[in-house]
C-alpha cells in the first residue's frame, strides 16, 4: 500500500465526523493486541493551550535523554505531524505499514456494522508506533473534550487540563461547568492533576480530582511572569513547587507563561514519581520548543504572522498579543473561520486591532462562506474596510501588493486556514478541496 492510498484509505473514515464513546477504539485496540497497556502516558486536554503545553513537555523529557512520543491534532500541513518519535514525523513507510496492519481490524468491524471515527483509528495507529518504537513516555493530547475522548483508554501518569472556556457546545455542553466535566473526564483515580482551570471550571475539576482521590496542582497567574519579549523570543520567570526557573521560549504571546507553568508543574509531578529530568533539561527543553502555525512569525518587512486561533478565547489571546508584542503601522487581517465556531465572538475580538480585513475561505468542507463572514463584521463594526476574497492565496496574494514594510499581515480563523496559508508562503502550494 502507497502512502497516497493509505492516507486516503483514512480520510474516507472524515464521514463519520466525531462521535463520542469508547466502545469502538476499544474494539480497535483489543484487534490489536492492546498496544496503548504498558505506555507511560502524560494525557493533556484543555481549551486552548494544548498543543503548546506537549510540545514544552515532550521536548523537556527529550532533553533529559529519554524517547518521547508525541500525539497530536490536527496538524497543520502533513498528515505526519500528528504522530512524533523525538522530534522526527512518523516517516512515509510507517504509515502505510500500520494502516495494513489496522485496515483488516477495522474492516471486520465495519463488516460488524461498528466503523470506527477517522480520530480513532488515527489514534491506534499512534499507539501501536509508540508502542513499536519502545517510547519511554507518550505525551499525548486529546481530540475533543476528554471523558469520551477516544484517547481517554491511557492510564497516564499525570493528568493535564490547561483551560476551560466555550467551545464546541453543541457537543460539550452550553455552559463552562459542563465543558470542565467532560474535560475532567481524563482524571484517573490517585493520578496527579495539573490545571490552569479558573472559577467554575477549577471547582468542578477539583471535587472530580477530591472524589478520584488524585492529587491535584493549580496553575495561577501568580506562579509566572514574563520578564522580557524582543522580536522572536521571550523570557519567563517561573515559580515552581520545588525551585525557580528562568526559561526563553520562542513561542509566543504573554499566554505562553501559562503554559510553560504547566508543563514544568507537569514534570514536577513526574519527578516526584521517580522520572529524572535537571534543571538543564526543563530549561534547554523549553528554549527547544516550537509549535508551527502558533503566533508563528513567517517573515518580516512586512511581518506576516499565522496564528491558528479558532475560538473566541484564542481570538482574545491573539488580539492581546497583536497590540501588546507588536508594532505596526497598520494591521491587515486575513480571516478565515470555520461555520461551527461561534463566528460572532470571534469576530468582536478581532475586528478592533484590525485595520482592514481580508475575508476568505478555506478548503475544508466546513469552511465559513467570506461574504457572510463580511456581514457579521459590518454588523459589528460598519465603518471597518473589509475585503472578499474567493480563496486563502488570493488573500494573501492581494495583501502582498498593498501592505507596506511598516505594516504587519496577520492569518487567521482556524488550523486549516494557517496551514494552506504556511504552504502557500513557504513553498508556493495551492491546497485543493
Amino acid at each position: 500500500m502507497t502512502t497516497e492510498s493509505a492516507v486516503q484509505w483514512l480520510s474516507s473514515f472524515d464521514k463519520y465526523g466525531w462521535i463520542f464513546g469508547l466502545e469502538r477504539i476499544t474494539r480497535l485496540l483489543n484487534g490489536l493486541g492492546n498496544p496503548h497497556q504498558g505506555l507511560k502516558v502524560i494525557h493533556v486536554t484543555g481549551t486552548n493551550g494544548k498543543g503548546s503545553v506537549c510540545k514544552y513537555i515532550s521536548s523537556m523529557l527529550q532533553k533529559a535523554g529519554y524517547t518521547v512520543g508525541l500525539y497530536v491534532s490536527p496538524h497543520v500541513e502533513r498528515f505526519s505531524e500528528r504522530i512524533v518519535v523525538n522530534g522526527e514525523e512518523i516517516s512515509e513507510e510507517d504509515i502505510s505499514l500500520l494502516v495494513e496492519q489496522v485496515r483488516p481490524v477495522v474492516e471486520d468491524m465495519i463488516k460488524k456494522d461498528t466503523a470506527p471515527t477517522f480520530f480513532e483509528i488515527v489514534t491506534a495507529l499512534a499507539l501501536l508506533y509508540f508502542r513499536d518504537r519502545k517510547v519511554d513516555y507518550a505525551v499525548i493530547e486529546v481530540g475533543l473534550g476528554g471523558r469520551f475522548d477516544a484517547t481517554n483508554v491511557v492510564t497516564s501518569l499525570v493528568s493535564v487540563i490547561t483551560n476551560v472556556s466555550l467551545e464546541h457546545t453543541n457537543i460539550l455542553g452550553n455552559d463552562i461547568t459542563s465543558i470542565a466535566f467532560e474535560k475532567a473526564g481524563i482524571i484517573k483515580e490517585k493520578i496527579p492533576v495539573v490545571t490552569a482551570a479558573t472559577q467554575n471550571a477549577w471547582a468542578v475539576i477539583k471535587d472530580i480530582a477530591v472524589e478520584k482521590k488524585a492529587p491535584i496542582t493549580l496553575v495561577d497567574q501568580t506562579m509566572w511572569k514574563r520578564v522580557s519579549h524582543k522580536g522572536k523570543h521571550q523570557e519567563f520567570f517561573i515559580q515552581g513547587s520545588f525551585k525557580d526557573y528562568s526559561v526563553k521560549t520562542s513561542m509566543l504571546g504573554m499566554h505562553q507563561g501559562e503554559n510553560i507553568a504547566l508543563a514544568i508543574a507537569a514534570i514536577e509531578r513526574l519527578q516526584t514519581s521517580g522520572v529524572y529530568l535537571a534543571d538543564t533539561d526543563i530549561v534547554e527543553g523549553i528554549a527547544a520548543a516550537s509549535h508551527p502555525g502558533r503566533m508563528e512569525i513567517i517573515s518580516e518587512k512586512p511581518f506576516i504572522i499565522l496564528d491558528g486561533a479558532h475560538n473566541p478565547d484564542g481570538m482574545a489571546k491573539l488580539a492581546l498579543t497583536l497590540k501588546e508584542d507588536f508594532s505596526y503601522k497598520r494591521l491587515f487581517l486575513i480571516l478565515a473561520i470555520l461555520r461551527d465556531k461561534d463566528i460572532n465572538t470571534m469576530v468582536s475580538m478581532i475586528t478592533p486591532v484590525a485595520d482592514v480585513i481580508i475575508v476568505t475561505k478555506s478548503t475544508n468542507p466546513r469552511a465559513y462562506d467570506p461574504l457572510l463572514l463580511h456581514e457579521k463584521i459590518a454588523k459589528f463594526d460598519e465603518t471597518k474596510e473589509v475585503v472578499v476574497k474567493a480563496s486563502i492565496p488570493e488573500a494573501i496574494d492581494y495583501v502582498k501588493t498593498i501592505a507596506k514594510r511598516k505594516d504587519l499581515i496577520c492569518i487567521s480563523g482556524s488550523l486549516f486556514t494557517v496551514g494552506e496559508a504556511r504552504r502557500y508562503l513557504l513553498f508556493g502550494e495551492i491546497a485543493t478541496s
